[in-house]
């Protein structure tokens, strides 16, 4: 066809790579092709078209399953298609009818996964009620098990409507033909025809793309390699059921139909169903320990490991950081094989059992030798080689792997490490160090357990007795393992932001700009939070206690900035990540913010939803059991009471009414992601004037999140802001006043105005 280049490809090469930028249209004029993402696979064959589905990057893979032949035409927007059909009747028809027809087999596909996830999460949470059931008939303590609590069901941002499947259905069901002829008749037609269906194509496809990952991220609490899951709950039911010699037949007999469900689902690795099946068949029980090793049980390290330091990034970089960890050959031989095998794979980050599996072994080999490397290196920094520092910070293992290119950059970037440092930004690595210096707390864990609670725990279960908690107390080794294991491992795995194709180790593919673009340096992290300070300007205020009694001041209030902790997780990420909002059971300590340490994504936009959640979450913290009573005024008590009687509420127009009720369904009744889109538009677009917000949300934030002076001066005039400005400045005004009499009074007395209770006058001009 004119207009359009031919090439030839082989079978099993890679032609469109998922997140390449799109720049051109494949007409697949002979052979075969699949479209693979996760557990979907859609066989495309002539006359299909590669790309038709996506719009600036590729959504899927493209692999050749034949030898095939392709035309190709560039496509950046919906204008070039007017150059590829322009005068070619045969092209508009291929065109036409490829995006008509996988549209309809992608909403086939797409509605088939939306039938298997709604079945999974029922089947998933009526086998527990069954197992609570179980536990009580037999008059048998149930096990904990909290990642239940943690299952939701999930919540569709790319949803494919029933009228559209229905519609495209009914359209290839009889009136192909007749549709094609119709809108091949004008190009505006045609075009608009085709895109029509790309739009409704790619919406399916990241449907679909959300639903698979989905199910890789929670098919672990149905049957998981680590046995800990509901399978495990039934195995240890019916252990101790025999035990008593109970009838276990009803127990048995659930677990044969769950066992079949699970072969059913296709979302398991074929020998882990084989494996875990199998035990129970042949009653083979295994049980899993779960406690974290003590810091004695670990394997002595070699303490003499001496070795040339490193002069070029191009060195055998992976040998270098094995042999500092102390692998044994056969070790370093497995591990540059898992690492070889990884780096082969067309898709890095497909979900298809093999490769999950691969990326599970080396996501634990990662870990296990980033334990030992830190330990070694923390009590002899003398030790510390460019390519130790570009391992525990940036998680770089694999010159192949992360790129010849990326890795020298990575390798000068080493000496400069600064960038990424301040009094409250921390590398991953100056973070564990810390911990190990005895210089910060370990954080909490994904289940909001501090570590005296989870050392509480051990003794409270009998796994340690209250001399050997005692001792582990101060044990800032201990500690530190505590804080590799929990925080480091799930806020990693959560600021990389696609969770169940997570890999640990730094790769090419990931680092989508450049290395400079993506870093995320101190300064550009500092100046993305000062955008939302020079607006919500008192969002990192607290109140905290002066006292002064033998110069009149026996308790007073004062404001004080306590800024967060924030920890650059060794990714090339898309998200941030409030991991918690005090850095212990006092109000007074900095947050903990997680931030990748690449990332492409905008970070004011990351952090003004960083802000939100801590904004939520400090104000449930200080206000403890009365965060949700309206009896005491605050802004979580008062968005709740907002939320939970807003349709009787006649500030709101029903327009309003109907926007809140589908915010709480978008948010599945959360009110604190219903605050955070708020706070977003709060920040972002009611600073500047543009409407986002309804009357009753507007005054809930300029109470609680008011804006800073210059801002509520551009604003006064404004009739959406008026009247609720002007109520705040008067309140504002009688807070100074009362304070400046307090100051007066303190001064007469002998008191001096400390930097603190200069900062408290100061906040209240701000």
């Amino acid at each position: 066809m004119e207009g359009m280049d031919t090439v030839k490809v082989q079978k099993g090469q890679l032609i469109a790579r998922q997140k390449d930028k799109v720049r051109k249209w494949y007409l697949i004029m002979e052979g075969t092709v699949v479209q693979r993402n996760s557990y979907a696979k859609v066989v495309l064959g002539k006359d299909s078209v590669i790309g038709i589905s996506e719009s600036d990057r590729y959504l899927c893979d493209y692999i050749a399953a034949t030898d095939c032949t392709l035309g190709t035409f560039s496509f950046t927007s919906p204008d070039d298609l007017k150059a590829a059909i322009d005068g070619q009747a045969s092209m508009r028809h291929t065109l036409l009818c490829a995006a008509v027809t996988q549209r309809q087999t992608i909403l086939k596909t797409y509605a088939a996964f939306h039938s298997l996830v709604r079945q999974f999460h029922s089947f998933v949470e009526n086998e527990y009620n069954e197992y609570t059931s179980f536990c009580a008939q037999y008059h048998l303590e149930e096990q904990n098990f909290n990642r239940i609590d943690q299952f939701k069901p999930l919540e569709m941002v790319h949803r494919a409507e029933n009228w559209e499947m229905n519609n495209s259905a009914t359209l290839m069901g009889g009136y192909l033909e007749e549709y094609l002829r119709l809108m091949q008749k004008d190009d505006s037609m045609c075009i608009g025809a085709i895109m029509e269906c790309c739009y409704q194509t790619r919406r399916a496809t990241q449907g679909i793309i959300e639903m698979a990952e989905y199910l890789s991220y929670n098919r672990d609490i149905l049957l998981s390699g680590a046995e800990n899951d509901i399978f495990s709950l039934y195995y240890e039911l019916l252990v101790r059921a025999k035990e008593k010699n109970y009838n276990v037949k009803p127990l048995t007999d659930n677990m044969d139909r769950m066992a079949e469900v699970i072969k059913k689902l296709g979302i398991y690795e074929a020998n882990l169903v084989a494996s875990r099946v199998g035990a129970y068949e042949s009653q083979d029980f295994q049980t899993t320990d779960g406690v974290y090793a003590e810091p004695e049980d670990v394997a002595a390290e070699d303490d003499n490991w001496e070795e040339e330091e490193a002069e070029e990034a191009g060195e055998d970089c992976l040998m270098h950081i094995l042999t500092f960890a102390g692998y044994g050959d056969e070790e370093k031989a497995s591990v540059r094989e898992l690492i070889e095998k990884y780096t082969s794979l067309p898709d890095t980050s497909s979900t298809e059992p093999e490769v999950y599996g691969l990326r599970k072994n080396l996501t634990q080999k990662f870990y296990d030798i980033y334990q030992k490397v830190f330990l070694k290196v923390v009590k002899d920094e003398e030790q510390l080689t460019p390519i130790l520092e570009m391992f525990l910070n940036f998680g770089f293992m694999d010159v192949q792997l992360a790129g010849e290119d990326n890795a020298n950059i990575l390798y000068d970037l080493t000496e400069h490490l600064h960038v990424c440092r301040s009094e409250h930004i921390y590398t991953i690595y100056d973070w564990l160090k810390s911990v190990y210096e005895g210089k910060n707390e370990p954080s909490k864990n994904e289940f909001d357990m501090d570590y005296p609670a989870y050392l509480a725990d051990l003794r409270k279960n009998g796994k340690i007795t209250p001399e050997k908690q005692n001792k582990l107390m101060g044990n800032n080794e201990y500690k530190v393992r505590y804080e590799m294991q929990n925080m480091f491992v799930s806020g990693n795995r959560i600021t990389y932001g696609k969770i169940s194709t997570f890999c640990p180790i730094l790769e090419e593919g990931d680092l989508i700009n450049s290395i400079e673009k993506m870093i995320v340096t101190a300064q550009k992290l500092e100046t993305a939070m000062d955008k939302v300070r020079e607006i919500d300007f008192s969002v990192f205020y607290r109140e905290v206690q002066f006292s002064d009694p033998d110069k009149g001041i026996n308790r007073e209030m004062i404001m004080k900035e306590i800024l967060p902790d924030i920890i650059l997780m060794p990714n090339a990420g898309t998200r941030a990540q409030m991991w918690q909002e005090t850095a212990g059971v006092r109000r007074d300590t900095s947050a903990r913010f997680l931030f990748p340490i690449f990332t492409a994504v905008d970070l004011d936009d990351m952090m003004i939803d960083t802000i939100g959640r801590y904004r939520w979450e400090i104000c449930r913290k200080i206000q403890g059991v009365h965060w949700n009573d309206i009896r005491e005024k605050s802004l979580t008590a008062e968005y709740c009471d907002y939320l939970q009687f807003y349709r009787k509420n006649h500030e709101l127009s029903p327009e309003a009414k109907e926007k809140i009720k589908s915010a709480l369904l978008r948010s599945r009744n959360n009110y604190r992601e219903v605050f955070v889109k708020d706070y977003q538009s709060w920040v972002k677009y009611e600073s500047k004037g543009s409407y986002r917000l309804n009357k009753v949300t507007r005054e809930i934030l300029l109470s609680y999140c008011p804006f800073a002076k210059e801002i509520r001066k551009e604003l006064v005039t404004n009739p959406m802001y008026e009247s609720a400005l002007h109520r705040y400045e008067i309140m504002n005004e009688k807070k100074i006043q009362r304070i400046q009499g307090v100051y007066d009074k303190y001064r007469k007395a002998g008191g001096e105005i400390t930097q603190d209770l200069a900062d408290n006058l100061d906040y209240y001009s701000l």
